[in-house]
C-alpha cells in the first residue's frame, strides 16, 4: 500500500484545489509535511474578514505573526464594519494595513461597507490596493464611498473585472473619468446603480470600453441598451433589466453576438411588458450564438404568460445554441416545453412554470430533450378529462403529488439528474454499492451499480 510520503508532490495540489472547504483542507494539512506542504497555498489563497456577534474573524494577526504566508495570498474581502470594534482593538486599522501590505502578490479584491463613514473606511485600505498587481475589485457599500476615493480609483490602471454596487445615498458613478483609464484592461463590468444617468454619458462611457466581454447593468434605460451594446464589439454576456421606457430602435451598428443574456424585469398585467419581447428579439439579432436565456419577470396580477411567437422566433434563431432557459415563474404551456425540446437539441437546464394534469404529460413533453440534465417547473396542477372516473381523493393525490418514484423512472428514461416539480427536488446519481446488493428497479448492467435519488422539498 503506498504512503502519502511516496506520492509525488506535483500531483497533490491539482487535486487539493477541488476541496472547495476550508475546513476538509483544513483537515488535509494534518496529515503529513508533503500534505500540509501543498495545501498551504490553497489555505491561504482567500482571505476573508468579517464581524459576527462582535467578534472579529481577520487573518491580518496571522499573516503578521507568519508574514511568509503572505505570498500565497491571492484575493481578500475587507469590511468596513471592524472600524466599529476600534474601541476594543484600537490598532486595528494599523494592523489591516500592515497585513494587506504584505500580500505583494494579491490581484484581487473586495471592499464591503454598510457603515455610514465608507470614506475614512475605506482609503487606507485603497491606497495600499494601489501599490499591488490588482486586477480584479469588488465595492459595495451601502453609501457613496465619497468624492475622494473616487478621485483615487479613476487612477488605478489594469483592472480586469470591476464590480461597483453603492445602494443608495450619492451619485451614481458610472466610470466618468475612469473609463480612459481601463479601455486596454476590462473585460468584466458589474454597474449596480445607473438610475438617473442620461442615455448619453452611459453611451459615452461604454465608447471606451471596446474589449468589455460581460456587463451587468442596472438601473439603465431600456431604450439605450441596444445602442449600449453596438459600442462593445467583443461582449458575450448581458444581465440588465427592462424598465419599459422609450422607443426601441436597431442601432445602425452591428450588436455583439450574445452567449448568455439575463433580463429582470416586472408588470401589473399579466401579459407582461408590452414591448419586453420586441426589445430582447432587438439585443439578439444573429443566428446560433445564444447559449443562456435567463428571465427573471414578476406579474402584480397573475404570472406572466412568455408569448408562443417569442419562443419560436428564440428557437429559430438560437435553437442549435441554446443549452440553458430559465425564466422563472414565467408561464408555458406544455405544447410549447414540447417544442422547446425538439428545437434546441442541446438544451441542458430547463426551468418554467406550466399547467398540467399530471406528470406523464410533463414526461410527455419533455421526451424530446434528449440532453436535458435539470427541470425546474413551478407546476399549476389542473383536472384531467378523466377526473371524474376516479374516486376524487385518488384523483388529487395523482396530480398533485410528485414522488421519488416519479423522478426515478424519468431519470431512467432520460439523462436528467435534477428535478424539481411542484414542492418537491430530488436528484440523482449512479452509485456503486455492495456486489450482494439486490436487483431492484434502477439497477445499471453490474448488479452493484444503482440509481440512488435523495430528495428535498423546496424551502
Amino acid at each position: 500500500m503506498p504512503t502519502t510520503a511516496i506520492i509525488p508532490f506535483d500531483i497533490l495540489q491539482p487535486i487539493f484545489i477541488h476541496l472547495h472547504d476550508r475546513r476538509h483542507l483544513s483537515a488535509v494539512a494534518l496529515v503529513s509535511r508533503a500534505f500540509n506542504h501543498a495545501v498551504t497555498p490553497l489555505l491561504y489563497r482567500r482571505l476573508d474578514s468579517q464581524v459576527k456577534r462582535n467578534i472579529l474573524h481577520h487573518p491580518s494577526a496571522t499573516l503578521l505573526k507568519r508574514p511568509e504566508l503572505a505570498q500565497y495570498v491571492w484575493h481578500v474581502t475587507e469590511t468596513g464594519a471592524v472600524q466599529r470594534l476600534r474601541q476594543v482593538i484600537p490598532q486595528i486599522t494599523e494592523d489591516i494595513v500592515a497585513a494587506l501590505r504584505l500580500c505583494t502578490n494579491l490581484t484581487s479584491a473586495t471592499w464591503v461597507d454598510d457603515t455610514l463613514t465608507p470614506e475614512a473606511n475605506f482609503l487606507p485600505i485603497l491606497d495600499v490596493l494601489m501599490t499591488l498587481p490588482l486586477r480584479e475589485l469588488t465595492i459595495r457599500t451601502q453609501y457613496d464611498p465619497g468624492e475622494r476615493v473616487w478621485s483615487r480609483l479613476n487612477t488605478i490602471q489594469g483592472i480586469r473585472r470591476l464590480s461597483v454596487w453603492s445602494l443608495e445615498w450619492g451619485p451614481p458613478r458610472v466610470l466618468q473619468g475612469w473609463a480612459d483609464s481601463l479601455s486596454s484592461s476590462l473585460t468584466y463590468l458589474e454597474l449596480g446603480r445607473c438610475a438617473g444617468v442620461p442615455a448619453t454619458i452611459l453611451i459615452s462611457v461604454f465608447m471606451k470600453l471596446p474589449f468589455l466581454q460581460e456587463l451587468c447593468l442596472k438601473g439603465a434605460p431600456s431604450a439605450a441598451i441596444p445602442a449600449i451594446l453596438a459600442c462593445l464589439p467583443n461582449l458575450i454576456a448581458l444581465d440588465t433589466e427592462y424598465l419599459d421606457s422609450g422607443n426601441y430602435r436597431t442601432p445602425l451598428t452591428s450588436l455583439p453576438r450574445l452567449q448568455r443574456l439575463t433580463v429582470q424585469t416586472g408588470s401589473v398585467d399579466i401579459d407582461g411588458p408590452q414591448k419586453l419581447w420586441t426589445w430582447m428579439r432587438i439585443l439578439l439579432p444573429h443566428q446560433q450564438t445564444l447559449k443562456s436565456f435567463t428571465l427573471n419577470a414578476f406579474a402584480v396580477h397573475g404570472q406572466i404568460t412568455i408569448p408562443r411567437p417569442f419562443i419560436v422566433n428564440l428557437t429559430g434563431r438560437h435553437g442549435k445554441s441554446l443549452q440553458d432557459f430559465a425564466v422563472g415563474v414565467a408561464q408555458l404551456t406544455l405544447d410549447t416545453v414540447s417544442y422547446m425540446c425538439s428545437t434546441c437539441p442541446q438544451l441542458v437546464t430547463l426551468e418554467c412554470s406550466v399547467a398540467s394534469p399530471d406528470v406523464d404529460s410533463i414526461a410527455k413533453a419533455i421526451e424530446a430533450g434528449h440532453n436535458l440534465r435539470t427541470l425546474t417547473l413551478h407546476v399549476s396542477w389542473i383536472p384531467d378529462d378523466s377526473s371524474d372516473l376516479l374516486p376524487q381523493f385518488e384523483n388529487e393525490g395523482k396530480a398533485t403529488r410528485f414522488t421519488e418514484e416519479h423522478a426515478r423512472a424519468l431519470m431512467l428514461q432520460t439523462h436528467l439528474r435534477s428535478i424539481g416539480i411542484g414542492d418537491q427536488s430530488y436528484t440523482g446519481r449512479w452509485v456503486q454499492r455492495g456486489c450482494s446488493a439486490k436487483v431492484t428497479q434502477g439497477v445499471g448492467k453490474e448488479e452493484n451499480v444503482v440509481l440512488e435519488v435523495v430528495g428535498d422539498p423546496f424551502v
